[in-house]
């Protein structure tokens, strides 16, 4: 499989401590297609990896590489058009449902693509929704998936997801996850995602990426990750009944 992004010795330093580092030395591949669960305690710097890989901070260290092209080279608004992150708290631009679903088409000079929007907002379970509604009234969940399917819109080769179910109930919860298996294999978009319900990381996985100490520790394929966990971090971070999978 080809490689998409390439992650190489990346290290960010502590924003209220700049002599400690929140990571460092992370290297890693991601490959078209993959799905990867981004898991590890609170405050081991996953949201603030993630949005280094959409250029939207920026190592202390290390470089990035997008197709074996280093970031540096990439104009940012190419670069996003290709490595999309959906934030956790949903931002939702002034106007209406529309005219938050056009906007990727005006910043980044494409048709819009109507029946794809149509599609994803029904398979998403707004397929109802009134899409003159002022993007402002919408609920939280709403407000989520409306800017999950923004980022699809764009084709992106990357999609960078940030506990983007936190606020879903569970029939929402479970459309998004079963769209993005789909949207994954029928597109070749490599999924990220961060989340704490591990769970749902056995769903949408083929990977784990471990954070622990300020490194990331672990990468393996999901079922292993769960079954036989390599660190004690890990083997730590893991129910009981898993982690003592890997200790028989």
């Amino acid at each position: 499989m080809t490689v998409l992004l390439s992650i190489q010795q990346i290290a960010k330093r502590r924003f209220d401590a700049p002599d400690r580092y929140l990571f460092e030395q992370v290297t890693a591949e991601v490959t078209g297609g993959q799905r990867i669960a981004v898991l590890g305690v609170s405050g081991q710097g996953k949201s603030t990896l993630l949005r280094i890989l959409a250029r939207l901070d920026v190592p202390d260290e290390g470089k990035l590489l997008l197709q074996g092209t280093d970031s540096a080279t990439w104009k940012p608004e190419e670069w996003r058009s290709r490595v999309s992150y959906v934030a956790q708290q949903a931002i939702m631009l002034p106007g209406s449902v529309e005219d938050n679903l056009r906007t990727v088409s005006l910043l980044h000079g494409r048709p819009f693509d109507r029946p794809l929007a149509e599609q994803c907002m029904a398979a998403l379970g707004l397929g109802d929704m009134d899409w003159k509604k002022p993007a402002a009234e919408l609920s939280g969940g709403e407000k989520q998936r409306t800017a999950l399917i923004r980022s699809l819109l764009l084709r992106p080769q990357a999609l960078l997801l940030d506990e983007v179910t936190a606020s879903l109930d569970p029939g929402s919860k479970l459309a998004v996850e079963r769209e993005l298996n789909a949207w994954a294999r029928r597109e070749g978009t490599a999924c990220l995602w961060i989340t704490h319900d591990l769970e749902q990381a056995r769903q949408v996985s083929d990977t784990v990426w471990f954070m622990s100490g300020g490194r990331l520790l672990e990468q393996a394929d999901t079922q292993s990750f769960f079954h036989d966990p390599q660190t004690e971090a890990a083997r730590q971070f893991l129910p009981e009944p898993s982690a003592g999978r890997g200790r028989h």
